[in-house]
């Protein structure tokens, strides 16, 4: 989850990288459809979770433990779009570090700790809807639990990504090396590891604890949340038809939130195969297309800050319903309209204690 592996290279590497190269600076079309494809993901995420974040704190009928991860996972891809998405494309143009000392140690840090929000909070939601549709009679997750949770999670993706203020330094790339050429003076940030050993266990703990463990503790929860799902099929037919929406409109948001996870998932596959191959075989790396793949990858990894309000808001009709209601309110232009809703917490006959109150949460068509 690096900001820049062009240059992010141990001294060592370089040595190792053939100098007669060809000129690979991007063409006028390419950096064109770079910066736009950047500025549209940028606009998409922040313009998107923002109001998403903005709806959810607006109503005081929403603040259930679902929606508190959900608003989590938002703040999280704002701050990467306010932080990382703009400096990552200044530098990937013009290929050196104009944006001072603390950025550049900043940057990836701040990086690190949105992933690493987003994923726990991934986590979080799933284990949820684990306990309350799988054990229904048990422990009920309440809203206070919620906030600490939160709290958590941005405790522990801080420390995680302490590494990143350490190790990330302004620099001349090849100040301690003789070379048979004059090179350029510009600063350029990377990581100054004490060894390559050292760098490759970190990045390889990131990827295992960051990436492929929470999505097999979400892959397992959702699992057995469908198996149950399934099993009370039969029971909810012979129900009566109020047991029967509920049940119906569970399952569609059982569904809408692990559409994120995978969309989340995929997203980031992309990089992470990157990073893995940089970091144990970057002799594989193209040296003139290098830049090319990992701003590609690196793209499909920041479309994921768009993925929540895409998929969570405006696919559905009666958050947009919530949104316009909420901006009319604000304007004195109108009542809010009234509408049926399914609370995202609210999985059986019984309301949740803590978890959801009583008039419901986001809304769903049932």
């Amino acid at each position: 989850m690096e900001l820049q592996h062009s240059t992010n290279h141990n001294h060592a590497l370089w040595r190792e990288i053939p100098w007669d190269f060809p000129d690979c600076s991007l063409s006028v079309s390419g950096t064109t459809l770079l910066i736009v494809a950047y500025s549209t993901v940028m606009a998409v995420g922040l313009i998107g979770n923002s109001c998403l974040v903005f709806v959810i704190t607006r109503h005081k009928e929403m603040h259930n433990v679902t929606n508190i991860f959900i608003a989590n996972l938002s703040c999280s891809d704002i701050l990467m779009c306010i932080i990382c998405l703009p400096v990552t494309i200044i530098y990937t143009l013009m290929d050196h570090w104009i944006l001072g000392e603390a950025l550049c140690k900043l940057t990836p840090f701040i990086q690190c700790i949105s992933v690493t929000v987003s994923i726990f909070s991934l986590v979080l939601i799933a284990m949820e809807r684990y306990q309350l549709i799988v054990h229904p009679t048990g422990w009920k997750p309440m809203v206070s639990q919620s906030y600490m949770a939160v709290a958590i999670t941005w405790i522990v993706a801080c420390l995680i990504s302490v590494p990143f203020l350490s190790y990330s330094v302004l620099t001349l790339p090849f100040q301690n090396l003789s070379l048979p050429f004059p090179v350029s003076d510009n600063l350029v940030c990377m990581e100054s590891w004490p060894s390559v050993q050292e760098r490759r266990a970190y990045f390889t703990s990131l990827l295992i604890f960051q990436y492929f463990l929470p999505l097999v503790l979400i892959m397992g929860c959702y699992l057995h949340v469908f198996l149950r799902l399934r099993r009370r099929k039969d029971m909810v037919e012979r129900g009566k038809n109020t047991t029967q929406k509920k049940n119906k409109g569970s399952s569609r948001i059982n569904a809408m939130l692990f559409s994120i996870v995978v969309a989340f998932a995929l997203s980031w596959l992309p990089l992470n195969i990157f990073n893995t191959v940089f970091d144990w075989y970057h002799e594989a790396m193209p040296s003139c297309d290098h830049d090319i793949i990992f701003s590609f990858c690196h793209l499909t990894a920041m479309i994921s800050t768009c993925i929540n309000p895409i998929i969570y808001g405006f696919l559905n009709s009666n958050f947009q319903k919530q949104l316009k209601s909420t901006l009319m309110r604000c304007r004195c232009w109108g009542v809010a309209e009234r509408y049926e809703s399914v609370p995202l917490s609210t999985v059986s006959t019984e309301v949740t204690k803590g978890s959801v109150m009583s008039n419901g949460s986001i809304s769903f068509n049932t």
